[in-house]
Formats: structure tokens, sequence, C-alpha cells
């Protein structure tokens, strides 16, 4: 387990580093991968960390990805998304109350399922 712990943690590290980086000059659609890249690896640090026994950690990375989803929401245009702004905005509250699910039942599997719906989000995006 300390090994992945271990592996995590730098690549929690090289992300932010990364991430500082990529901010700086973004479009509109790279921020927003940024922020997929962010709530992707808060929520595999969250589901490590509640598989882990580390409830403080996984409370954390909670927290964040909480935050990127509020951010993400509150960041669609819905005169000109429609629909699909519509849709997105279902899917991000759903992924948070799944999320706060998860770690108020000490059970990853809802969080891990969230996880696949924001990832095939963020797939289609960076197309």
């Amino acid at each position: 387990m300390y090994m992945g712990q271990q592996s995590l943690n730098a690549a929690r590290r090289y992300t932010a580093i990364d991430a500082g980086s990529r901010v700086e000059g973004a479009t509109p659609h790279q921020l927003v991968r940024i922020l997929f890249d962010e709530l992707l690896l808060s929520l595999d640090t969250a589901i490590f960390a509640m598989k882990s026994g580390d409830r403080h950690k996984c409370m954390d990375r909670q927290t964040r990805a909480l935050a990127i989803l509020h951010a993400l929401e509150t960041s669609l245009d819905h005169e000109k998304g429609g629909e699909i702004a519509l849709n997105l905005a279902v899917i991000y509250r759903e992924v948070r109350k799944r999320t706060l699910k998860a770690t108020a039942t000490n059970d990853p599997a809802p969080m891990e399922a969230s996880r696949g719906f924001i990832a095939d989000i963020a797939g289609a995006w960076n197309q």
C-alpha cells in the first residue's frame, strides 16, 4: 500500500506543477480540460484514501472534487449550450450526490461510478 500512496502523491505533485503551468495563457476550452484533469485526480485520490482507511485525506479530496464540480456546473452557458448544458448540470449534481454518499457510507462504489461518468465526459471534451 505504501508504494501506491507514494506513487499517488508523486502523481499529484507533478499534476499540480503541470496544471499551474498549463493555466497560464490557456484558452477557456483548455481551462475546462484542466478542471476535468484535477477532478479525476481528486476522485482517484479520494477513492484510494477511502480504501486505505485514510478518512482525513478522503474528505480533503472529496471537498476538492465537490468544489471543481460546482465550478464546472456554474461555468455552463445554458443559452448557448441548451440541452447539453442542462444534461451536464444534471450529471454534475448526480456526481456530487454520489460522492457525498460514498463518504457518508464509507463505500467507494458510488464514487467509482461517478468517476466513470466524469472520465467519459472528459474524454469527449478532450476530443
